[in-house]
């Protein structure tokens, strides 16, 4: 009899496999491998992102640049300038935005169970850019500082429309019905915005540079307050982790288990609020990140959402981040922003997640 078969008495032959406890292992191991690799490439993306620009440093220049107090030196004392006025900041900001909008991408498809929902469906893209060209056509705003905490506050208003009129009627609760609602208020918001652009110059050119979508010109004075909103956000993300993965079996199932669906649905929507408005505010909106990231990670961790949104965000960070690089390199010594960059991948990314899902169901 071949090994690793036993005949039962009576019966056909069995096949034994592995022990299920040795299978969870190397699921497990072959989970933190991939963090570990994914947050690898991150830091290498980091370290690429100091040293490439319009102006390209050396090791020693970023490193002086970092690190060495000021030099009399011309050439040290550029390179000290360009290094931490607007290289690391435009770093970081990539990276927790990149977390924010990739882990925020996860939730949404989650909560909803829509394969291709992304954190705009909340209405925070359009309620942010609303808030801005407001800000600056009512109020006479030009610095980012003044009108990114409008935008922080446009994009928690509209998330908050949005749920608040999913949550009323015959459908409450319904992921359809937020979408349903997520849909209506953008549209109105864009109509808004627009109407709002036009009749302002001052508004309407600093539209088009925000709603483009860029890492670049903002200081520590912004990415400090919107870096604790989305520490807020993830704090409450994480906390209801357990809980997505049973709302993915549904909402009875999930209510059979014991899993309040208001409530979580609730504390879930503010995290995402919360991350994605504050990643809008600082960067404008970046389309299509949380849609990529999210369907990413599913393929590399698997459905459970406990290891799924680590590596949505991770991936967020370093697709924001490579993004960024690129776009200062193609079109030297200019620049092409992140948002262009993305949303040059996720379009097609989008289009072919459509065409599969009508082939699969064909």
């Amino acid at each position: 009899m071949p090994t690793g078969t036993r005949r039962p008495a009576g019966g056909p032959p069995a096949v034994e496999g592995p022990a299920p406890s040795r299978v969870v292992a190397q699921v497990r191991r072959r989970r933190i491998v991939g963090l570990a690799v994914i947050l690898a490439v991150l830091v290498a993306a980091a370290l690429v992102s100091l040293a490439v620009g319009a102006r390209a440093l050396s090791p020693a220049e970023a490193w002086h640049g970092l690190f060495a107090d000021p030099d009399p030196d011309q050439k040290l004392s550029e390179a000290r300038l360009i290094m931490r006025t607007v290289r690391v900041p435009r770093t970081v900001l990539a990276v927790v935005a990149g977390i924010a909008l990739g882990v925020g991408g996860a939730l949404i498809q989650g909560y909803t169970r829509n394969p291709i929902a992304d954190t705009g469906l909340l209405g925070v893209n359009t309620g942010a850019s609303f808030a801005v060209v407001s800000a600056i056509a009512l109020l006479g705003l030009t610095d980012p500082f003044e009108y990114v905490w409008f935008a922080f506050a446009g994009a928690g208003l509209a998330g908050v429309v949005v749920f608040g009129l999913s949550s009323i009627g015959r459908g409450a609760g319904n992921p359809l019905t937020l979408a349903l609602a997520g849909q209506g208020v953008t549209v109105f918001l864009m109509a808004m915005t627009t109407a709002v652009a036009l009749s302002d110059k001052a508004a309407l050119n600093a539209l088009r540079f925000w709603n483009a979508g860029s890492v670049a010109g903002v200081g520590f004075d912004v990415i400090w307050p919107v870096t604790a909103f989305i520490a807020v956000g993830l704090v409450l993300a994480l906390v209801t982790l357990p809980s997505v993965n049973l709302l993915n079996l549904g909402d009875d199932v999930a209510r059979g288990l014991g899993v309040n669906i208001a409530l979580i649905r609730t504390v879930g929507i503010i995290a995402i609020t919360l991350m994605a408005g504050a990643a809008t505010a600082a960067c404008g909106p970046i389309a299509f990140l949380g849609l990529m990231v999210a369907h990413l990670a599913r393929h590399l961790a698997g459905p459970d959402y406990r290891w799924l949104v680590p590596y949505a965000g991770l991936l967020g960070a370093v697709v924001l981040l490579v993004c960024d690089i690129v776009g200062r390199v193609v079109v030297r010594p200019g620049e092409l922003d992140a948002g262009i960059l993305v949303a040059l991948l996720g379009a097609p990314f989008f289009a072919v997640l459509v065409w599969r899902g009508k082939f699969k169901s064909a």
